[in-house]
């Protein structure tokens, strides 16, 4: 997820996770983010059978991927990598605030109150539209240790799950947008096709 979240990310609850790595761009990530066009944002991610080291680096090299763009959230299928993970850090400028590290997501439940808030996305680089999504949710996932967890969220971190958890089911932002003459304005301005958006209830 792309970084236009100031006003949210100021009053946003302090996430614990065990996975701390430096909080600063590479010249070179390790990970290659596919964006809107690429056919293997559309499919659906697997689940994590089994947490170990060889996910907790994957972990890593998708926060410094992250980082590296300047993100607060990002998915693993948006490096290619059909596995239900996502990292998240919305507190870019605290190095001591280590990242949210969700493996295997599910929403237990969402608030009947809605929001509408301008998301962008590191698969759609330059383009921020607004979205309508729950103001918040109960999330159950793993942690980085392979342990589960449940947490409540509102805000920023809810946003960012819930946009983080629509790539693990091949769905962009982009497919939530209402306001199609805004949608093909960005696109166009960008770079990015029309076609490859789809409408997503």
């Amino acid at each position: 997820m792309a970084r236009s979240f100031a006003q949210l990310a100021r009053n946003a609850e302090k996430i614990k996770g065990s996975i701390a790595i430096p909080k600063e761009p590479l010249e070179i990530p390790p990970l290659e983010i596919r964006t809107l066009g690429n056919r293997v944002l559309r499919q659906n991610a697997r689940r994590i059978s089994k947490v170990d080291e060889s996910v907790r680096e994957l972990a890593k090299d998708m926060l410094r991927s992250m980082y590296s763009a300047k993100g607060i959230g990002l998915a693993a299928p948006q490096v290619g990598i059909h596995k239900q993970l996502l990292v998240i850090d919305v507190e870019l400028e605290t190095p001591s605030t280590p990242p949210l590290v969700l493996i295997n997501p599910e929403i237990i439940s969402s608030s009947a109150s809605v929001e509408t808030y301008e998301e962008g996305c590191l698969s759609i680089p330059g383009v921020y539209l607004n979205v309508v999504r729950p103001s918040s949710i109960k999330v159950s996932y793993r942690d980085e240790m392979g342990r589960p967890k449940k947490m409540n969220a509102d805000g920023l971190i809810a946003r960012c799950i819930q946009h983080e958890m629509d790539h693990l089911n091949g769905v962009l932002f982009v497919d939530r947008v209402s306001n199609q003459d805004d949608l093909s304005r960005e696109l166009q301005e960008h770079g990015f096709n029309s076609d490859d958006v789809r409408q997503f209830p």
